[in-house]
């Protein structure tokens, strides 16, 4: 067993584990309305997917240098050749893999529906070029001359 590998699958499934977290805190950023914390959990992300790919990338060296393939073939087979503790780091890897891809999706979801709804809506607001509401503070309604709001 290398110990050097199942270091590196500790070290991804903990990193993986911090994504996930990012990911819900963008999921409740998003239910809460709080909309200016997305760039910076969007940052922070960006920062961590590319240390989880740095990560993946040294694991592959690493199973390569076993003499396993390369990708997800090769660490099947390496944690497949490993001891109990390798192979139970590497399922963990897995399913932690699995969540983040599912909360990722939910995330996606969630801002396509959000955009079509703010789609929608600027439409409506659009609609016909006319401006809903006059110099004067009035409610202009098609092509009348509206109420004016201010004086009730």
């Amino acid at each position: 067993m290398s110990s050097k590998l199942l270091d590196l699958l500790n070290r991804e499934y903990a990193a993986t584990g911090a994504f996930v977290t990012l990911l819900d805190q963008e999921a409740a950023a998003m239910t809460q309305g709080e909309f200016t914390r997305l760039p910076d959990i969007a940052a922070r992300k960006s920062t961590l997917a590319d240390q989880i790919a740095w990560m993946a990338k040294q694991r592959e060296m690493e199973q390569l240098s076993l003499g396993h393939a390369s990708g997800r073939r090769g660490a099947d087979a390496a944690a497949a050749a490993g001891d109990e503790a390798l192979q139970h780091a590497w399922r963990n890897l897995l399913e932690r893999a699995a969540q983040a891809h599912t909360s990722n999706h939910r995330n996606g979801v969630m801002i396509h529906t959000h955009l079509d709804f703010t789609r929608q809506t600027l439409g409506f607001l659009q609609a016909g070029s006319q401006p809903l509401y006059g110099p004067d503070g009035g409610h202009k309604t098609g092509q009348g001359g509206g109420h004016c709001l201010a004086l009730g």
